[in-house]
């Protein structure tokens, strides 16, 4: 019988410190791994203890073979995108499944799941966003109908390559670090390979198809003041959020009340419209701030309903002109227009209200109202506090916008605009690039990290994407979160933390069969994916895992990969990023989540135990 000793309690007084910041989230989730990591390395300063882990591994998850895996996948992921393909994409799946909701959902939940496979999942889920929301409007589809699917169907994607997602990333080095403190006379575990968990990945994809096929006109919600009922872009706007997209130019006169003043003196007015541009002399600003003066014969475009223009402009002393003269280049449609921008999971910008992080100054942008949930807020929108899900109508120029789609982690673009800035002349050296990659981890005894790496430089020599490009598309967030959980799972092998833990639960569990642990290890990767990152609750339950499985004298490794596998399996609630990113553009309830989303988790772990004893 092993004793409990004061460095285990230690090691679970810092676990159940790190799942009451994840569950709670005291603190974004990169920094509560970052205080963890931190906590553990200053248990070197008790006198006459090296710590908790020794001071030369504290760091070693930054060099980590998952963590450079995962900026190479990102990076590779962006490159593709780059090319345009996404446009061509959603052409191609409206000419083959034509306005067949049944069969539009099969493509673009297929085709997801695929690109899943080889990329993250938030990534393949945000590169769809605008391709559904294209292909709803045009088919005239309710795009409640296809977002759930197609997110939920980009979540089991990832579990079809061991790159797929980023549990399946790490696990391998989870194993590697197990593989060092295992019990005298235990076979070293064997780490998998890249297409290891492939048939239960496309079981599981083929399960959640089925579901949504034959199921889906019973469990998906259908939002009416949701994209799909709408034929036109503008109708759209004017339906859900009250938003007219006319624009109009004024000057103003000499004795106009609004000369002196700002423009945030007229936002808290209360007018029936938008200033979404201003020109004092030869200076012109589109998005101009709160602080902008009017002076006498500024020009001013008003975006709003003619009789609302008007009675504004008369009110003010504005003349409107006939037609647009100054703005008429700046402002014209092919220029600039109405656009939908989501809040992702793991933006910066989430906690801060829309004054603070000045989307005018820095992105051009002007806010119009924000859909949140079941409601659109229109009013005292500069302090209003952003949230995960958020979705901000905007009023922009589509060559700043452009930003906000190149800023992927802090904005996901739903809406489909004019790019400059793609390369379709790219595409080549795109796929070249990528199957290279491929090749190289298929058919070499390369490390994954190193072979990603090559395509994702590949793709930064060829032009494909640029060097700032490339930072800019590394979620630094989930980096952060990856390589600074490692030393806790360090912590909990070489403690014998886990080892304990495992003894007390097979004391618990005496005499049932192995297949009923290894469910009760996937029923609880499942319930702790739904409060805390994924990262975490594999981190956690790895080593868990491991030693249940060589008390029973099961095979560790599987058991391992139960909990890897099991931590995708997060659609009851929106907590997942994937879900809480569609959860605005589809106008969902948490309730839509639970009533589809219950019946997914259920046999997802039918389908996952069952494979798992099939195949090994």
């Amino acid at each position: 019988m092993m004793p409990l000793t004061g460095e285990m309690i230690a090691v679970m007084g810092i676990l159940l410190f790190a799942v009451y910041l994840f569950a709670f989230e005291v603190v974004r989730v990169d920094v509560a791994a970052i205080l963890i990591m931190v906590l553990i390395g200053l248990t070197a300063l008790i006198p006459g203890y090296d710590g908790l882990v020794p001071a030369e591994q504290l760091f070693d998850g930054y060099s980590s073979n998952a963590v450079m895996s995962i900026i190479a996948v990102m990076i590779i992921g962006a490159g593709l995108d780059r090319t345009g393909m996404m446009g061509k994409l959603a052409g191609m799946i409206l000419k083959i499944g034509g306005r067949t909701e049944g069969r539009i959902i099969l493509i673009i939940s297929s085709v997801v799941g695929v690109i899943s496979s080889f990329m993250q999942n938030i990534g393949a889920a945000a590169l769809f966003l605008p391709v559904v929301n294209r292909i709803a409007r045009r088919g005239n589809l309710a795009i409640s109908r296809l977002l759930m699917p197609m997110g939920f169907c980009a979540i089991l994607g990832g579990t079809i390559t061991m790159i797929g997602s980023s549990p399946l990333i790490l696990l391998n080095d989870l194993i590697i670090n197990s593989n060092k403190v295992l019990p005298a006379g235990v076979e070293q575990m064997q780490t998998f390979g890249l297409f290891a968990v492939t048939p239960i990945g496309l079981t599981l994809l083929a399960t959640g198809l089925i579901y949504f096929i034959f199921a889906g006109r019973f469990v998906l919600p259908v939002i009416k003041d949701k994209p799909g009922e709408s034929g036109s872009m503008l109708r759209y706007f004017r339906e859900v959020y009250g938003i007219e997209g006319d624009v109009y130019e004024c000057v103003v006169d000499r004795e106009s009340p609004l000369v002196g003043k700002l423009l945030s003196d007229v936002d808290a007015a209360g007018r029936a419209g938008w200033i979404v541009a201003v020109r004092n002399g030869q200076d012109m600003v589109v998005a101009p701030r709160g602080d902008t003066e009017f002076w006498d014969d500024s020009q001013l475009a008003i975006m709003g309903r003619r009789d609302s223009v008007y009675r504004f402009a008369e009110d003010y002393g504005l003349r409107v002109k006939p037609e647009m003269e100054v703005f008429s280049e700046v402002l014209s449609a092919a220029s600039a227009g109405i656009a939908e921008v989501v809040i992702p999971p793991d933006s910066s910008v989430i906690g801060k209200s829309i004054r603070e992080i000045e989307i005018r100054k820095k992105h051009g942008a002007t806010v119009l109202a924000v859909f949140r949930a079941d409601d659109v807020i229109d009013t005292e929108l500069p302090e209003l506090t952003l949230q995960s899900g958020d979705t901000l109508v905007l009023h922009v120029r589509w060559h700043d916008l452009a930003a906000f789609a190149d800023n992927r982690h802090d904005y996901v673009v739903v809406t489909d605009f004019p790019r400059e800035d793609e390369r379709p002349e790219k595409t080549r050296w795109a796929a070249t690039c990528f199957l290279a990659t491929l090749g190289l981890v298929l058919f070499s005894d390369m490390r994954l990290s190193i072979a990603l790496m090559t395509g994702a430089l590949g793709m930064i020599l060829t032009g494909v994407i640029k060097i700032e490009e490339a930072y800019r598309a590394v979620g630094w967030q989930s980096v952060f979160l990856l390589a600074s959980l490692i030393p806790l799972g360090i912590a909990v092998d070489q403690s014998g933390t886990a080892a304990w833990v495992a003894q007390q639960v097979l004391l618990l569990l005496d005499g049932v069969p192995i297949w009923v642990l290894q469910a009760v290890i996937a029923v609880l990767a499942t319930i702790f994916t739904l409060v805390m990152s994924n990262v975490g609750a594999t981190v956690l339950l790895v080593p868990l895992a491991i030693n249940i499985a060589i008390g029973v004298g099961a095979n560790p490794a599987i058991f391992a990969l139960t909990v890897a596998l099991s931590t995708s399996n997060s659609f009851l609630i929106p907590t997942h990023q994937v879900n809480a990113l569609i959860m605005g553009p589809g106008g969902y309830r948490v309730t839509d989540f639970m009533k589809a989303g219950g019946i997914m988790t259920v046999m997802f772990l039918v389908v996952e135990i069952t494979m798992l004893n099939l195949l090994f």
